[in-house]
């Protein structure tokens, strides 16, 4: 509604994780350097967990976007699967369709896979998002996945993304074998204050902004931080409620005001 207003070619501030508009923080490229060295060292085990909307889905698309031919992988975001269907999911993820649908067939048909994969020199990566929500039960089947192995390398490079909750389920003593079989362990944090209006000029300039388009002023930069404590999945929320005030207000000018009013509004009052 607002983009040609502002002369922009698209919603700047969208929460769905496009890895094009990913902003590489100092912390997001370091978690992109820990799974990039994690896969390419066929470590096995990786965990990145973080907060909600800290960017972990949108750093995994783009981990995903920079995988080479040789390697092959799934990314199973819906999580909330019993054992059997999570390995159903993996399997066709992987484009493999097994002709029997127990256990020990899809486990099978799984090493095979990898057994293919190795001898073509392909490494296979599995990212299982939003991690937090597997059970026990499911985990404990997700470890078995690294007893499928060749002499002195994984054959499969598994990285479990999740809330914080994920490192708090880990600690369970019942999952203590699959706790000391991760590698590498990276905890994204919020943006910070300095990085908060590169992250908005990033994204408004990816937009067709490029220094036409809206201005957040300092002030209103102020309050985008304090209500979304660096947050990026707040930050795109109040930028873009902020965006469709200001342009029913027909300004191009985004003031601290416009942010107030549209925090109260996105927490349900009425400005």
């Amino acid at each position: 509604m607002y983009e040609s207003f502002f002369a922009l070619k698209e919603k700047p501030f969208s929460i769905a994780a496009n890895p094009s508009y990913l902003f590489l923080s100092q912390r997001h490229q370091e978690a992109l350097s820990y799974l990039r060295y994690g896969i390419k060292e066929r470590l096995g085990f990786i965990q990145i967990t973080g907060e909600v909307g800290t960017g972990k889905t949108t750093i995994c698309r783009a981990l995903l976007n920079q995988m080479d031919e040789k390697t092959k992988s799934a990314f199973i975001f819906n999580s909330d699967l019993s054992g059997a269907q999570l390995m159903q999911t993996i399997l066709e993820d992987f484009g493999i369709k097994p002709e029997r649908k127990n256990r020990a067939s899809l486990f099978f048909e799984l090493n095979r896979f990898l057994i293919e994969q190795l001898s073509l020199d392909n490494n296979v990566v599995l990212i299982i998002d939003e991690a937090q929500n597997l059970s026990h039960k499911s985990l404990e089947q997700v470890r078995m996945l690294s007893n499928l192995e060749a002499e002195n390398q994984k054959l499969l490079q598994i990285i479990l993304v999740g809330q914080p909750e994920l490192r708090e389920k880990l600690k369970s003593p019942a999952l203590r074998q699959l706790r000391q079989r991760i590698s590498v362990r990276y905890h994204i944090e919020a943006l910070r204050p300095e990085e908060v209006p590169l992250y908005i000029s990033h994204r408004l300039n990816l937009a067709g902004a490029n220094g036409t388009g809206p201005v957040f002023d300092r002030e209103a930069v102020e309050e985008i931080l304090r209500y979304s404590g660096g947050i990026p999945r707040l930050i795109n929320i109040v930028c873009d409620k902020a965006l469709l005030l200001a342009y029913v207000l027909e300004s191009r000018t985004v003031s601290a005001e416009v942010i107030k009013r549209s925090v109260i509004e996105i927490e349900g009052g009425v400005a």
